[in-house]
């Protein structure tokens, strides 16, 4: 008996929807539903699982352009990213993709020097590329004048890993949190003599470290000298400029505090030049615990922020608010590694 004639790949043509549902017995609706949609929270049903089996065999690739000029949806999320070398952010940026394509998004990313200028033409270009929302990641308080002057009109927006009062919620660490653990931690290894090497003022997560640490400090009642906060860019060579200033002065400190890893590591060089031991010498404490400084000669202490995690919360709060619903801002939990560079 001869069979039915199915559907098969066409050569030089794709696979349209209606052969898609008559190979899997479904209604063409529901070979659309399922093929552009992602998986639901209690998985695929039989008949989906059957339409999206077919799709593969027959080399089916949904048609987005069609779909955006349906729907007003590029199912495109932008993404402003300043400092994109820095492994804090670059594993922030990975929590952002996976994210995003599990929830059948794809990110557009622009990663501009960190001022306003670049990061205004950054938001500029992602806006005419019509995506559907923004991820901030680096937006400098105070911020509200920039914000309000942006040509974004109702285009959902929802800030990363910083945080200015600009009126829109936010996903970040607890900096404040983790400055106060690395004060608090100094001070119970017997540390008074302290200084902190801070980022730019215009950073948030600068600012709340910084504040967190001096919080940490006044409860028993140790006020931070002025002489002993040195601002910095995040980077190593930041780093070395700093401690420099702090490590060649006459009343040196015997422990330093520093708001990222790359600024610590900076440190480190300074230190190792002047003869100084770690931590016999000089305690250090980092923040963000990048990979390599648990495999420093002395492994460093440092707070551990949830850099992934922070990126995969932004995605689901903005495609929230894309859908239609009001966010809350968020501060996710850091906590504090103890290695080498500060036990005595």
């Amino acid at each position: 008996m001869n069979q039915p004639d199915r559907p098969t790949r066409t050569s030089g043509r794709p696979p349209t929807l209606r052969e898609i549902a008559e190979r899997a017995g479904v209604h063409v609706s529901t070979a659309s539903r399922v093929l552009r949609q992602p998986e639901p929270a209690d998985g695929w049903s039989e008949a989906a699982l059957r339409v999206r089996e077919v799709a593969v065999e027959l080399g089916y690739q949904p048609n987005l352009w069609a779909a955006s000029l349906r729907t007003r949806k590029t199912t495109t999320l932008g993404v402003v990213m300043p400092r994109l070398t820095d492994g804090v952010v670059a594993t922030m940026f990975q929590g952002i993709e996976e994210t995003a394509t599990q929830a059948g998004y794809s990110v557009l990313l622009s990663s501009p020097p960190d001022d306003l200028d670049a990061q205004r033409r950054a938001i500029e270009f992602l806006v005419s590329r019509q995506v559907d929302g923004l991820l901030l990641s680096s937006l400098h308080s105070p911020g509200r004048e920039f914000v309000d002057s942006l040509s974004v009109g109702a285009l959902p927006m929802l800030q990363l890993n910083r945080h200015a009062d600009v009126g829109l919620p936010f996903v970040s660490g607890d900096d404040h949190r983790g400055g106060y653990l690395a004060g608090r931690h100094l001070l119970d290894r017997g540390f008074t003599e302290v200084a902190v090497i801070t980022g730019p003022d215009h950073a948030s997560t600068s600012r709340d470290r910084l504040a967190g640490f001096r919080a940490a400090l006044a409860e028993n009642g140790i006020e931070l000298r002025p002489d002993r906060v040195v601002r910095s860019d995040f980077d190593v060579s930041g780093g070395v400029a700093a401690a420099t200033v702090l490590l060649e002065s006459d009343s040196r400190p015997e422990a330093i505090f520093t708001v990222s890893d790359t600024i610590a590591i900076g440190v480190l060089g300074v230190a190792r030049d002047l003869g100084l031991r770690i931590p016999d010498d000089l305690a250090l404490v980092g923040y963000n615990d990048i990979p390599v400084v648990a495999q420093l000669p002395v492994p460093l202490t440092t707070v551990r922020s949830p850099a992934r995690l922070i990126g995969a919360t932004g995605v689901r709060h903005l495609l929230s608010i894309i859908a239609g619903n009001d966010v809350e801002s968020v501060k996710l939990p850091v906590e504090l590694i103890e290695r080498a560079s500060t036990r005595k």
